[in-house]
């Protein structure tokens, strides 16, 4: 337990840093000249690395476990990144820096989910990778007020320096205190490194539920780490404390939207369902401001926590994933789907990117906040019509069978 906790502690970190832009983007574009391009760039440049070393990371949990996997990669990218960021006089050593990062923390979540699925059932799966990604997602929060007063008071650099020390500091801990689980008895070995991926790619039953996994956390992840900021400036004229606010209620909503679908599998006996109706609740949500992106700060605030409770399917979605996964491509199989997840906002981040920049009109701000609301609207309700072609894999059928998950691969 004393091992989960550290990297939950480590997990808070990686959820700060993606997130924390949105709230420096009046200090950065002050003092650096950033453009809303390059955030959005550098913003994504975080998820391009963290799920492109999915990959390597999959294969490292599979043979030297979480243990060396976490901590190496938490101290480099992460207390290195946090510092090239604390140093930056350029808009391309912010986005250098955060790539840093994302290398840095990606293996941080799948760390704990790894150990999840070698030492619990894969009912409880769902409950555990939510919880934690709740608790992770605290670092929303921080990154939120909190973080904005802290730049208020003592300036952006000192702030992130000292994040360097508290990551570098949280690094040590986990190759301390966390212990690799065991590999299950007689478990089968089947394809070695990079090639486990082919195997899982070519499992069919995978396939409808990529998509969703892609764009779930894209515009929850996006609205919250990067574009709230300019839009509340640009649309509101808001400053930073008054961003820091109203991104502070949406990351308290991200919390609670983890812990709630953590259990609602359970509850009603399904997973595809659960997460049909939580991301159509999203969609909702961000149909509405792409009809009324222009309303007061009030409102934009309650459907932001709308969009960040409905936005916390990851943990089910893995859990989907998982229960047809075989023991010997646990590692590889959960990296898999998180490359999917973090890969999709990367990719989002940069799409968007270019969908505001191209759709800005002057001095109607607005019209490049609709043209990003709709963006988000047409790519989640693509991924949902797709995953309605999925397989359920409801947790009675799966609970405490370790074959089970065998039998249910379609290849």
């Amino acid at each position: 337990m004393a091992g989960i906790a550290t990297l939950a502690l480590a997990y808070v970190l990686s959820q700060f840093y993606r997130s924390f832009l949105a709230v420096l983007t009046p200090a950065l574009t002050a003092e650096l000249g950033a453009t809303k391009a390059q955030l959005s760039f550098a913003s994504g440049a975080f998820f391009i690395t963290f799920a492109l070393a999915q990959f390597a990371i999959g294969v490292s949990l599979d043979r030297f476990g979480p243990r060396r996997t976490a901590s190496t990669l938490l101290l480099l990218g992460g207390g290195g990144g946090a510092f090239v960021f604390a140093s930056a006089t350029a808009p391309w050593m912010v986005t250098a820096a955060m790539a840093m990062i994302g290398v840095g923390c990606a293996p941080v979540l799948m760390s704990s989910l790894f150990i999840f699925a070698r030492t619990f059932s894969i009912a409880r799966f769902a409950v555990l990778a939510s919880w934690m990604v709740a608790f992770g997602t605290a670092g929303n929060v921080i990154g939120a007020a909190p973080l904005a007063q802290a730049a208020e008071a003592f300036g952006w650099r000192p702030v992130m320096a000292g994040l360097g020390v508290i990551t570098i500091a949280a690094a040590l801990a986990v190759l301390v205190v966390v212990r690799d689980p065991k590999s299950p008895e007689g478990m089968e070995q089947g394809n070695v490194g990079f090639a486990g991926y082919l195997e899982l790619l070519r499992m069919r039953v995978l396939w409808p539920i990529i998509p969703l996994t892609a764009i779930n956390y894209a515009p929850t992840t996006g609205i919250r780490g990067l574009w709230s900021g300019p839009y509340l400036v640009d649309v509101y004229g808001a400053d930073a404390l008054l961003i820091g606010q109203v991104t502070f209620f949406m990351a308290l909503a991200m919390v609670a939207g983890a812990f709630v679908y953590g259990p609602l599998d359970t509850m009603f006996r399904t997973r595809k369902w659960v997460a049909v109706v939580g991301n159509t609740i999203g969609l909702a949500a961000i149909l509405y401001l792409a009809l009324n992106v222009v309303t007061d700060v009030t409102t934009v605030t309650v459907v932001f926590v709308i969009i960040g409770v409905s936005g916390g399917a990851y943990g089910l979605l893995m859990a989907h994933a998982r229960a047809f996964l075989p023991p010997h491509l646990i590692g590889r199989g959960v990296t898999l789907m998180n490359f999917f997840s973090i890969g999709g906002v990367g990719l989002m981040q940069f799409a968007t990117g270019t969908v505001v920049t191209a759709n800005v009109v002057p001095g109607e701000p607005a019209a490049a906040y609709s043209a990003l609301f709709w963006f988000y609207v047409l790519m989640l309700g693509a991924a949902i019509v797709i995953y309605l072609w999925v397989r359920d894999a409801k947790p009675e059928a799966v609970a405490n069978t370790g074959a089970q998950s065998k039998l249910e691969r379609l290849r």
